[in-house]
């Protein structure tokens, strides 16, 4: 079991930042893979970012094609915790994010790959 607890989320006018946290309990975290997927109101829930673990200390990165350049996933493994560092933020950017821990296969942007899931962060841009 990983249990998933997100934070950082909140208000903040176009073109700003705000980062993401989930820190993961129940597992040991480097060797499981994180991401992020968001929801917005009246639309299915979709990949943000990804953090695979591939052996060792080696970890890779992926983005959906609208948050490449301005999103940023990382991890600290001594903290327990994935990132989401968001830049450039435009208001279609708003959404509930939630983070996703442990999928049962290559394709990440898949919803239905992941084991686990946060409850949720509310992140509204406006314009």
């Amino acid at each position: 079991q990983v249990h998933l607890v997100e934070s950082g989320g909140g208000l903040v006018q176009a073109g700003g930042s705000l980062r993401l946290s989930c820190e993961a309990s129940g597992r040991t975290f480097s060797s499981v893979s994180m991401g992020w997927f968001r929801q917005a109101p009246g639309k299915e829930r979709e990949f943000v970012a990804a953090i695979s673990w591939r052996g060792g200390n080696t970890y890779y990165a992926y983005y959906e094609d609208s948050v490449k350049g301005r999103f940023t996933i990382s991890r600290d493994n001594a903290k327990n915790t994935v990132y989401l560092q968001m830049n450039s933020l435009k208001p279609e950017d708003s959404a509930v994010y939630y983070c996703a821990a442990d999928p049962i296969g290559s394709d990440y942007r898949l919803r239905g790959q992941w084991g686990y899931w946060g409850q949720g962060t509310q992140v509204t841009v406006s314009s």
